[in-house]
């Protein structure tokens, strides 16, 4: 986490200082060493001798130094391996290591070398855990050695240096070689401490120039650079991408409260049309039933219908008094409502009872003749049951258009003395028709003459003509 990495730079940092501090003591010593050199031809064994003590007890001071370094390396690594356990968290890691590219820009490119080889050897193990452990292992081998190699590199540089600038001095002071003028100037003790010191050097740079020679280290330094600057594009456009995500994800909550907003009024919408969707139900199904096209209304009937019906009913039973005598006694007229065929409507419809066969059929079956007693029959049932219905107003005047010709004179005969009956209730029955039987039959006439000039209305009688 980014507690520990950053507690692992503190102490990457601390070893760095005490590296700078170790190599600015040894600078001290090599300087001791050069002005002991320089003042070794006139000064006494005594101050030889004190001076052998200042620098061995620098040289102490070098050492722990020295073995702090030792310590601090080894946290280095520690916190190295910890960095690489931790490769979930390895792009933040590097987001952070980029603010601090200008003091971590060797371990950058340590860890851009490592991840690229993992990249090229990952699944050459038998399992991935194998693998995973395999190259931890190598990573930790890996910047033990880097880190070595560039410490070498530098002590080398250094060293050759102080070499070079104790050479001169040596030969500035009158001595061919350095160790000649160190046997000069240094005590044995102190002279050798320097040299175990020189050793160790030696010893570590060899360690360091074999391991630099192991495949795993030259792949490691043959890789490429990082590239801070393609980092940094990179993570600049992923902030710009997520800015738009985030805008859009603004417009979505936006777009999905009003969208909750829009809901919530169209349920409580919803809900207050609730009774008036029942009123509305309640009230089609009712018009549906009048009007005669619900499901409900079996015989499609309409209200209007029904309600004349009930009138029909009436109209037919007065019918029936009449056409019963015009028919010798052997039609009557009946409601019906019956479901009429097709997509027509029930509720209106008449049949006739034949007494001489005792069933009931359509007044469609009915002659000519037998049809005009049925249509009379309807029209003076209708006027008496309109006189009946209006309060005493009479409908004292029947006109009779035509249909007397169809019939025989027995039919006729019975169809007259119907209309007499009439005219003994005090009524007026008028006969338009040109059958000329009825001329004799009926007394007042009003004849119809067309002439040149036009029509002409003469009355007379079925005896005497004006």
């Amino acid at each position: 986490d980014r507690a520990a990495e950053d507690a692992a730079h503190a102490r990457y940092e601390q070893a760095e200082e005490r590296r700078a501090a170790l190599e600015r003591e040894r600078a001290a010593v090599l300087q001791a060493r050069a002005e002991a050199a320089a003042a070794a031809g006139d000064a006494t064994t005594a101050e030889l001798l004190a001076l052998t003590q200042d620098l061995g007890s620098r040289h102490a001071a070098a050492h722990a130094a020295a073995a702090g370094l030792h310590a601090a390396r080894e946290q280095l690594d520690r916190a190295d391996r910890e960095h690489a356990a931790r490769a979930a968290e390895r792009l933040e890691a590097e987001r952070r290591a980029a603010a601090r590219a200008s003091r971590r820009d060797a371990l950058d490119r340590e860890h851009a070398a490592l991840e690229a080889e993992l990249a090229l050897v990952r699944g050459d193990a038998p399992t991935v855990a194998a693998r995973a452990e395999l190259l931890e292992d190598r990573v930790r081998m890996v910047t033990a050695a880097a880190a070595a190699l560039r410490r070498s590199e530098a002590a080398a540089a250094r060293l050759k240096e102080a070499d070079g600038q104790l050479a001169d001095a040596a030969f500035k002071a009158g001595f061919d070689t350095v160790a000649e003028a160190a046997a000069a100037v240094l005590p044995g003790h102190e002279r050798t401490a320097l040299l175990h010191r020189l050793d160790a050097w030696q010893a570590e740079e060899a360690t360091l120039a074999d391991r630099r020679a192991e495949s795993d280290t030259a792949a490691a330094a043959a890789l490429p650079p990082a590239d801070p600057a393609g980092a940094e594009a990179e993570a600049e456009r992923a902030a710009a991408r997520l800015r738009t995500a985030a805008s859009a994800c603004d417009a979505a909550r936006v777009r999905c409260a009003e969208l909750d907003r829009l809901s919530r009024q169209a349920d409580l919408e919803l809900r207050a049309l609730g009774p008036l969707r029942q009123a509305y139900e309640r009230v089609a199904r009712l018009a549906g039933l009048t009007a005669g096209t619900s499901a409900d209304n079996e015989r499609k009937m309409r209200l209007e219908a029904y309600v004349l019906a009930a009138r029909l009913e009436q109209v037919a039973a007065a019918a029936s008094v009449r056409l019963l005598r015009m028919s010798g006694g052997r039609y009557t007229l009946v409601h019906s409502d019956a479901k009429a065929s097709g997509r027509g409507r029930s509720g209106l419809g008449l049949h006739v009872v034949d007494a001489w066969t005792g069933r009931e059929r359509d007044t469609a079956t009915l002659s000519g003749g037998e049809t005009f007693f049925a249509s009379l029959a309807l029209a003076l049932g209708l006027a008496d049951v309109v006189t009946d219905e209006a309060g005493g107003v009479r409908l004292d005047t029947l006109f009779i258009d035509e249909g007397f010709g169809s019939l025989d004179d027995q039919a006729l005969d019975e169809v007259l003395d119907v209309l007499d009956s009439l005219r003994e209730r005090d009524r007026s029955v008028g006969i338009v028709s040109h059958v000329a039987d009825l001329r004799t039959r009926v007394q007042a006439q009003l004849e119809i003459v067309k002439q040149r000039g036009g029509s002409v209305v003469r009355h007379h009688t079925a005896a005497v003509r004006d």
